[in-house]
Parts: C-alpha cells; sequence; structure tokens
C-alpha cells in the first residue's frame, strides 16, 4: 500500500492516480495522521452496491427508524442565536472592568 502526504499528491497526482488505476491504495497523511484512503473504483460498481459493501464491513449501519417530515423540518431550521459573538465578547470585556 502506497502513502503519500497531501503536499506529495498535490505535487505528483498523475502519477498517484496512475497507481490507483493499476489497483494500488494509496493511503494519504496530513501532519503523519491517516485521513483518506484512494482506491480504484471498479467497474459496474453502481451506489447501492457501495452501500452494501460498507454495511457489510462495519462502516456505516441501516437507519434504527424512518426520519419524520417534522424532525427533516427542525434539521434544515438554522438555530437562533440571541447573543453574536462579538457581543459576548464586549460584555465580557464590560464585566471585568
Amino acid at each position: 500500500m502506497e502513502k503519500a502526504s497531501v503536499s506529495a499528491l498535490k505535487n505528483g497526482l498523475s502519477a498517484y492516480l496512475r497507481k490507483v488505476r493499476a489497483g494500488h491504495a494509496v493511503i494519504i497523511y496530513d501532519r503523519n495522521v491517516p485521513i483518506a484512503r484512494l482506491i480504484r473504483i471498479e467497474d459496474g460498481d453502481e451506489p447501492g452496491d457501495r452501500l452494501a459493501k460498507i454495511r457489510s464491513e462495519g462502516i456505516t449501519r441501516p437507519a434504527l427508524r424512518k426520519l419524520t417530515a417534522k424532525r427533516r423540518r427542525a434539521l434544515r431550521t438554522p438555530i437562533a442565536v440571541e447573543a453574536g459573538v462579538v457581543g459576548a465578547i464586549r460584555q465580557n470585556r464590560d464585566d471585568d472592568r
């Protein structure tokens, strides 16, 4: 398995893509921490097939229950913020004086 830093990947993307096309996996590191894996997409790989594969690997699991319309709307609704960050900092400074 090939290893590459983010900067090495940016500088030699074509070479790394050739290796991936040949069937090799490339692990991407950011400051010596692995963050991604580049692998070849197999022919005939449909989105449903990939989902079944990652479920079988234990990476994800099916939902326990359906998402209701009310919950879906709640997730789209932005959270109201009463005070901005600048206001909170000013208030904190005023309290310290």
